[in-house]
């Protein structure tokens, strides 16, 4: 299945993969990201999507609502081009130093190159476990991913720069959530959001290499984020030029 979109993984392509391919929680060194693979789901049903998130990506929005792209946006079926990862960094937390984090429940089915030339990035919420997981299961469930999927496109449309959402997915499978948090769960429908945005890199994705005085693998990063965000620095037609 190709849905007439080009994909150019830049993000795959310059940074170092994790060389462990099995999919368990852990500590990843040296890598900017490990490719994971969604966790297929029983019974996706399409609950809705974006045609103006379509149309900035250059899908046509006939897709929109096929079994097609449910399959591909659940997480079950992959299209040409699609290379899924989740990435490597870290971050605070309460205020304290957490150390590594990483897309524990958010998978990148790769960027989208468009007619313009301008790159997007999808990437599933709620797809799965990834290496970064750590204890918690990887998935999503509908209550809060109609929160994420209309919220995004609230802010957008104020003019709050933010992730767009192309699609909000029905997984057909029970996810156990303490809503409350007052020791009472109860499975809840899960979900999968398509978020999309020109990239997800992060400063963490920077904080976690520097703390561990790894500056091959930061210079790494640094030039692909130069040349792939700020491109004007290196041709010299920026302000500061």
């Amino acid at each position: 299945m190709t849905f007439d979109l080009t994909f150019d993984n830049r993000f795959t392509r310059d940074l170092p993969a994790d060389s462990e391919q099995r999919n368990f929680t852990r500590q990843v060194h040296q890598a900017g990201f490990s490719r994971v693979q969604p966790t297929p789901v029983s019974a996706p049903k399409w609950v809705a999507g974006s045609k103006e998130v379509a149309d900035l990506i250059g899908l046509d929005p006939k897709w929109l609502g096929s079994s097609e792209l449910t399959e591909v946006l659940a997480g079950n079926a992959l299209a040409d081009g699609m290379d899924p990862f989740a990435m490597c960094y870290g971050g605070h937390q309460f205020g304290n130093w957490a150390g590594q984090l990483g897309d524990g429940r958010a998978i990148n089915l790769g960027e989208v190159v468009t007619a313009d030339e301008k790159h997007w990035t999808l990437q599933l919420k709620g797809a799965g476990l990834t290496p970064y997981s750590r204890t918690a299961d990887g998935l999503a469930v509908l209550r809060s991913s109609v929160r994420e999927f209309l919220c995004s496109e609230a802010m957008h449309h104020l003019g709050v720069p933010t992730t767009r959402a192309l699609s909000l997915v029905l997984t057909g499978e029970k996810v156990l959530r303490d809503m409350f948090y007052d020791g009472h769960p109860e499975h809840e429908l899960g979900a999968v959001v398509c978020r999309v945005a020109p990239s997800f890199i992060r400063f963490g994705n920077f904080e976690i290499f520097a703390s561990r005085e790894d500056t091959e693998t930061l210079q790494r990063l640094v030039e692909h984020t130069i040349r792939s965000e700020f491109p004007h620095l290196l041709s010299g037609d920026g302000p500061d030029a």
